[in-house]
């Protein structure tokens, strides 16, 4: 009679892995609500560059910040330029994620108007 050697895993790895997945899924979920901030900031400069000076740029991206409650970054962060006759809006900011204790996650973004 020949015995099969069992396979998987031991209630320590299961445990492992489980802290691991759990570690994971937490940093995700603080992640996520940064990188949808960031694309209502693309959505917000890209309304703002249909503004005609640099204070109705910064003024327009202020209204949609306060519509989208954006709080990473105001209108007098932004960097407003022309090229050819557009304006173009342009913008970089970092978010830091606690980790534990003196460990931190920075996401850092940057974009710009089409």
């Amino acid at each position: 009679m020949q015995h099969k050697q069992q396979r998987g895993l031991t209630f320590l790895g299961l445990l492992v892995v489980g802290v691991v997945l759990a570690f994971a899924g937490v940093v995700v979920a603080q992640v996520v609500p940064t990188y949808i901030e960031f694309m209502a900031v693309q959505k917000a400069a890209q309304k703002a560059a249909a503004g005609a000076t640099v204070s109705e740029v910064r003024t327009i991206f202020d209204k949609a910040s306060q519509i989208d409650d954006i709080r990473s970054i105001a209108g007098k962060d932004l960097e407003v330029g022309k090229e050819g006759d557009r304006v173009v809006v342009s913008f970089a900011y970092s978010r830091e994620i606690h980790l534990a204790g003196p460990a931190y996650l920075v996401m850092k973004y940057q974009g710009r108007s089409q």
